[in-house]
């Protein structure tokens, strides 16, 4: 036990100093970016090097049933080999005891790693970039709402009551009154973060009732990918204890805004250390126009990744703080493609496609993949777009049977994936989308069923 405690990052030895750890949860994420696994006594946990779990969690659809993914062999469901990344413990402070979450790797019997685990995709994708000397950054920001309890799917979801007792308000973006309204979830969502040993750049007050914004620091992309998992479940932990919910869905209010997960990178030359996309004069290189250029060609087909689910794709409206195109501009937020403003040092390029409701392994993975691809091929992006980009042309997949159509044909987008990852993806994915097909919405009984 006192060698496991010695090889924890120093949160939690923080969180734990002083106190006996009592579980550990042992946990992997889903194509979803559920959480699954198992928790352990830490004393077994102390002595274990692995566990099994079955490799069907990675065959589910988001309601609980089976795709048709297992492959030439059948559905067997062989056990894999989970090996915990220490780095990644961190505590779990909404617990009754002391306890510690660790994410584990997913491997084959033969030690190779499994394709199509989510966290195996994003480090396939980094190591493709280490291997031409790139050191993939990036910086996720979170959009989500703070909602009243909704225990019935039938009924909209409503705002939840702030500290006033009156319904959270919209169009209050960066309001700090605003802000004060959730005190007290905010307040436990940082606490969590410090006792997980978290840095939160900041919280702000997005466009809809409710919605919150949390802002990361840069850093590695696995690293990152952890946080974002971590932090949806320790947000949703937040929002239980004050008698709301937390939720990530996309788009949850028809009025209102959607959900991003904005995903911002650079790219740095492991050799000299400098930004790939500045120049020794500070303008602005061939890899930064070559990385937008990879956005603007491969973004189509990566959507069904940034755009998982049906709901994901009523975000995308004109005027609601959503892309419709991939346009790409300085400073514009009504552009795919954004280019904030920064030093030379600095440079960076903001994705503004991804829904909140990704896999944050698969949306930053399929990102920096459609980066890589236009690094590789040296297809250089268009002419910046100024202006109101929302005057401009829908480019962007409408509905889910679409992004599929297009994310099966990315032949070039698989290879640098994994093709087992895009087989078992697009098998999941419609499975889905014929699921819910057949669901018969309150619109139709509306306006159809007396009607036509």
């Amino acid at each position: 036990m006192n060698d496991l405690m010695q090889s924890l990052p120093e949160a939690a030895q923080a969180y734990l100093d002083g106190r006996r750890l009592d579980e550990v949860e042992c946990i992997v994420s889903d194509l979803p970016g559920i959480a699954r696994g198992k928790a352990v006594p830490a004393s077994k946990f102390a002595k274990q090097d692995y566990f099994h779990l079955p490799d069907s969690i990675f065959f589910q659809t988001i309601t609980g049933d089976w795709g048709e993914a297992a492959g030439e062999e059948g559905f067997i469901e062989r056990d894999m080999i989970l090996r915990p990344d220490m780095s990644t413990a961190t505590a779990a402070p909404w617990t009754g005891d002391w306890t510690l979450q660790v994410i584990h790797d997913a491997f084959d019997r033969k030690e190779a790693p499994i394709p199509y685990a989510p966290r195996n995709v994003l480090k396939r994708v980094v190591d493709l970039y280490h291997k031409q000397g790139w050191d993939p950054v990036v910086a996720p920001e979170m959009e989500f709402y703070l909602v009243a309890k909704n225990t019935d799917p039938a009924q909209t979801i409503q705002p939840m009551m702030g500290r006033s007792g009156r319904p959270a308000a919209a169009r209050q973006a960066y309001s700090m009154t605003a802000v004060d309204e959730f005190g007290p979830v905010i307040d436990d969502i940082y606490d969590f973060a410090e006792a997980q040993g978290f840095e939160i750049d900041g919280i702000t007050q997005e466009g809809g009732a409710g919605q919150l914004e949390i802002n990361l620091r840069h850093g590695d992309p696995v690293k990152l990918a952890d946080e974002v998992f971590y932090f949806k479940r320790l947000i949703r932990e937040a929002a239980l204890r004050h008698d709301c919910f937390a939720t990530f869905m996309a788009k949850p209010i028809a009025e209102e805004p959607g959900s991003a997960m904005h995903i911002h990178h650079s790219v740095i030359d492991m050799e000299t250390g400098t930004n790939l996309f500045s120049g020794p004069q500070g303008g602005e290189t061939d890899a930064f126009f070559h990385f937008i250029g990879g956005l603007q060609n491969y973004l189509p087909a990566a959507t069904a990744i940034l755009a998982p689910y049906v709901n994901s794709y009523r975000r995308y409206v004109r005027d609601h703080a959503a892309p419709i195109n991939l346009a790409w501009g300085r400073d514009n937020r009504t552009t795919g493609i954004r280019i904030p403003l920064s030093g030379p040092e600095a440079r960076r390029v903001e994705n503004r496609l991804a829904g909140m409701d990704c896999n944050p392994y698969l949306g930053i993975a399929a990102s920096l993949a459609c980066g890589y691809l236009g690094l590789m091929e040296e297809k250089r992006a268009g002419p910046s777009f100024k202006g109101d980009a929302y005057e401009d042309e829908a480019e962007l997949p409408r509905v889910m049977g679409e992004a599929l159509d297009l994310f099966e044909e990315a032949e070039a987008l698989h290879q640098v994936l994994h093709p087992d990852f895009a087989r078992v993806y697009s098998i999941i994915k419609r499975t889905e989308y014929e699921e819910f097909l057949q669901v018969i919405s309150p619109w139709e009984r509306e306006h159809l069923l007396l009607n036509v």
